[in-house]
């Protein structure tokens, strides 16, 4: 399909200023027909402030915008949509109590020959492109029903029915298993052949090399550079990111490991994992790797307590310790940082200073006495040790970046003073730099003697970080092996099942 002009979109000279803060300085940014360009930085670097501005949520303070070649002034998110101009966010935008349907032709719906809706042709219509991304939905199905993946789908597929020529997608792998995310991939090569402009933003590394054709680097709010990702290495991406040599993300001082503190013996929970048998050591960083659905968090799980085992025994100090709730757990010392934290580690409507003394309340408690200036006192303490980036301890944990709630999840375990913390996908969601400081943190925590499990399915990370590691597979253990065994290939084939 021929195009009549170079870029789908040119953004000139964008400048951004708020009350006090300039987001934005004479930024450029162009995005080709069919091409897969990743917007990346580190937080607070205006990737979010420039896709806003093109979506037409806030207006620029100076600058040019040209969609197709033309000159336009952007004046809201319905102009934007209009101008065919699409987002897909993390949070999904779709009416969640509409059908499929009725959420492609939301203000179009076709009318027949007697004035009526044409549920028939809608349905018809919505099929056909969902079918075209072997996405097989039914169009009459309530868009609320639908797993996040599905929900993505659609909105991907909405943007084709309305023939969107440019599309962002904003942390669009985020809650998605490594086969919906490979299904991503398919559909924005689709959208490629088609011509259609992408903007691509995500934290993950890996994923910008994989599928993105050129990168554009912010940082503070300044274009750093523009380049291709076939010219440069992830090191050269990230040191362009975090204005400074990046020689090893994962380069940490390791200490030598001391006495078995955590022992687990025939651990069995049917349907998710039997028969697991380690030891971790105090002051370790003990690995567990596997692919989705191998069980690593389910294991974790039970050894803090969410969840119940069925068979065999986990030992904490040499004594029994079969907890059957989490406050077992955590009165024994374990930590556990999950996954998702924002339903399970913290209280997002809720401050810093109130999230940071959320299990250790009887710390700052006398008589039945919450003492509120100890509590201020002691997340104080941590927002400083842990370099939390919030310009007070009341901040609502809501309005703070990924890698700084995260944070806050850390200096609630470090204020009950926890022995064990179990980190779960700890840098899901987060930016370089702040990877580069929970790493840091790693190192902290080890040299006060704590010991660390940690489990993440990106191999690099466990690899760069554990002592030794436990590979699953399907609820199976397939090896622990040792630093010095590390190996990509070695790796991958026991988490695959193959000894």
């Amino acid at each position: 399909m021929p195009v009549q002009y170079e870029n789908v979109v040119e953004m000139k000279g964008i400048t951004k200023e708020f009350p006090g803060v300039k987001a934005l300085t004479e930024v450029d940014l162009e995005i080709r027909p069919g091409e897969v360009h990743a917007l990346v930085g580190e937080n607070g670097a205006g990737k979010s402030t420039i896709i806003k501005i093109l979506m037409g949520v806030y207006t620029k303070s100076s600058g040019q915008i040209r969609v197709e070649g033309r000159k336009v002034e952007i004046k809201s998110p319905l102009h934007a949509q209009e101008l065919g101009l699409g987002a897909v966010y993390q949070d999904v935008n779709l009416a969640q109590h509409l059908s499929v349907a009725e959420n492609f032709f939301m203000g179009q719906m076709p009318k027949n020959k007697l004035g009526m809706i044409d549920y028939q042709r809608m349905y018809l219509e919505t099929k056909e492109i969902m079918d075209s991304m072997e996405i097989h939905v039914d169009p009459r199905i309530i868009v609320g029903s639908l797993s996040v993946a599905q929900q993505e789908m659609v909105t991907i597929g909405k943007m084709l029915h309305r023939k969107a020529k440019l599309v962002i997608f904003d942390e669009p792998t985020a809650l998605l298993t490594n086969d919906e995310t490979e299904q991503l991939f398919k559909i924005i090569h689709m959208l490629k052949e088609k011509n259609v402009g992408i903007i691509y933003i995500s934290h993950r590394i890996e994923e910008i090399f994989h599928i993105c054709d050129r990168a554009t680097v912010l940082k503070d709010g300044v274009k750093v550079d523009t380049v291709c990702t076939r010219d440069i290495t992830e090191s050269d991406l990230i040191s362009m990111m975090v204005g400074r040599d990046v020689a090893d993300m994962y380069e940490i001082e390791h200490e030598k490991p001391g006495e078995v503190i955590l022992k687990v013996e025939n651990l069995t929970r049917k349907e998710a994992f039997k028969n697991i048998n380690f030891e971790v050591k105090k002051g370790e960083i003990f690995g567990l790797f596997g692919l989705v659905g191998s069980g690593r968090t389910e294991i974790v799980r039970s050894i803090f307590g969410a969840d119940l085992k069925e068979e065999g025994n986990v030992y904490l100090y040499d004594e029994k310790a079969d907890f059957t709730s989490p406050s077992q757990g955590i009165h024994a010392g374990l930590a556990l940082i999950p996954e998702n934290r924002k339903e399970q580690g913290i209280a997002l409507g809720l401050s810093i200073a109130t999230n940071t003394n959320m299990v250790a309340i009887d710390k700052i408690t006398r008589f039945g006495v919450i003492n509120n200036k100890k509590g201020i006192e002691v997340a104080e303490k941590f927002r400083e040790k842990l370099r939390t980036k919030a310009p007070t301890v009341h901040q609502l944990v809501k309005n703070l970046s990924g890698g700084n709630q995260q944070k806050v999840v850390i200096s609630k375990w470090l204020a009950k003073g926890s022995d064990i913390f179990i980190f779960d996908e700890p840098t899901t969601g987060v930016d370089v730099g702040a990877k580069m400081e929970i790493y840091k943190i790693f190192e902290t925590l080890i040299k006060e003697g704590k010991t660390i499990i940690i489990i993440s399915s990106y191999l690099p990370e466990v690899i760069g970080l554990a002592d030794r590691m436990l590979i699953m597979y399907e609820g199976r253990q397939m090896s622990i092996l040792q630093r010095e065994e590390f190996q990509d290939e070695k790796i991958l084939r026991l988490a695959s099942g193959i000894q």
